[in-house]
């Protein structure tokens, strides 16, 4: 019989709006959008926020947030600053591979409260200027968009991701429209 100091259970969820691409949470950066879903998480589970012994988040495009998202999310919510935090990037699977890692703790008996999530904001995602710490001499630069060179772009394959999507669902035989249903229907679960 599993022991209940180890068997990890969800005891509350949330999220934020559904944002748009420069839209009305776009004046937000990512540790601020964590800090307002961790505050919710946290009093819809009725614990105090030192009762939280980790926080693991998710987050892809930390270029341009500073340092430490995860922590910054973290304090910005009101749990205490000696609490552990960390932000992991898995891409696409960084917020599911951050409760993941939540549970395997529980599950190893290294702590009993966690918060486990995502966080991104693609509207605040910088660009890159590759070459210009030691100045430009003269001539021309490119300038790298960080949404897409950072979460958007296989760095192994050097195509967009979305030709990857499209590649899979030929080769799985799922077609687009298929896709889009699942999509739907996954989103309006999560709503």
């Amino acid at each position: 019989m599993a022991d209940a100091k180890t068997t990890p259970v969800i005891v509350s969820s949330t999220r934020t709006a559904i944002g748009r691409f420069l839209g009305g949470l776009s004046s937000l950066k990512a540790p601020e959008l964590g800090a307002v879903v961790i505050r919710e998480a946290v009093s819809r589970a009725g614990i105090e926020p030192g009762q939280v012994q980790d926080v693991i988040m998710g987050h892809v495009l930390q270029g341009g947030v500073g340092q430490a998202p995860g922590r910054q999310a973290a304090i910005k919510a009101g749990i205490p600053p000696e609490v552990p935090a960390m932000a992991i990037n898995k891409v696409c699977g960084s917020g599911l591979k951050s409760v993941a890692l939540a549970a395997q703790s529980i599950r190893a008996g290294d702590d009993e409260v966690f918060v486990a999530g995502g966080m991104e904001s693609m509207s605040n995602a910088p660009y890159y200027l590759y070459g210009y710490r030691d100045g430009v001499k003269f001539g021309t630069r490119e300038m790298v968009d960080g949404m897409v060179y950072d979460g958007l772009w296989c760095g192994f394959y050097n195509r967009h991701m979305g030709g990857h999507a499209e590649y899979t669902g030929m080769k799985a035989k799922v077609s687009r429209a298929d896709q889009d249903e699942y999509a739907y229907h996954s989103q309006m679960k999560a709503v």
